[in-house]
């Protein structure tokens, strides 16, 4: 009885958890609706509400802010939003942090978040998986003597929670494993190992030279 118990939990758990993400994301992005007048809404000409439009209609924003982006008129047009928001106090800061971060990991060119490590944490003796997000930049690289990258060592399972600290390339370990793997391993608390086709760790190596934060 505890085996087919268990076998059915294991079936239905991973389904259940994901059917409530994605209503969770549906759900949240079908707010997006509220910003369409009354007569353009599926409960005024179908008399109800069709699940998922709001994901399309968010595509959709998204797609023609990228292609109005790419002209010359729209990239100007971009600036002076910029321009704009940059000049309010307070929302300056936020906007700011939040665009330096958001240009740092979805620029195809950047580096962040790009490869996993292999770091010692918390102390000597024992390790855990980390991710390269740059090199120290301004009066921090000044104060560090030596070869040092920028590391965020997330927490499990929740990896959106972690800490940023600094350490010499020499301390870490370059692993042959995809971003998305040491996801899965780090959520999966060490459960969810690798494919067995990744090639074995390497010594101690020295990733490619991120450019300066």
């Amino acid at each position: 009885m505890k085996k087919y118990l268990i076998t059915g939990l294991l079936i239905w758990i991973p389904l259940v958890i994901t059917l409530w993400v994605l209503n969770l994301v549906v759900t949240t992005l079908d707010q997006v609706l509220l910003l369409l007048p009354n007569t353009l809404r599926t409960e005024s000409w179908l008399g109800l509400h069709v699940p998922g439009l709001g994901v399309l209609l968010t595509l959709a924003i998204v797609l023609l802010t990228g292609v109005a982006a790419a002209n010359f008129i729209g990239a100007r047009l971009v600036q002076f939003w910029h321009g704009i928001l940059n000049r309010i106090p307070v929302v300056n800061s936020i906007y700011s942090s939040v665009k330096q971060v958001s240009d740092t990991l979805f620029s195809s060119s950047g580096q962040a978040f790009r490869k996993a490590l292999l770091v010692k944490w918390p102390h000597e003796g024992m390790w855990t998986i980390a991710f390269l997000t740059g090199t120290p930049g301004g009066d921090v690289a000044r104060h560090l003597q030596g070869d040092y990258v920028s590391v965020y060592v997330p927490t499990t399972p929740n990896p959106t929670g972690g800490y940023f600290v600094m350490l010499r390339r020499e301390d870490l370990i370059e692993l042959d494993m995809s971003v998305d793997e040491a996801l899965k391993y780090i959520i999966s608390m060490g459960t969810v190992a690798p494919a067995s086709n990744t090639r074995p760790l390497r010594g101690v190596s020295r990733p490619p030279t991120v450019g300066k934060a």
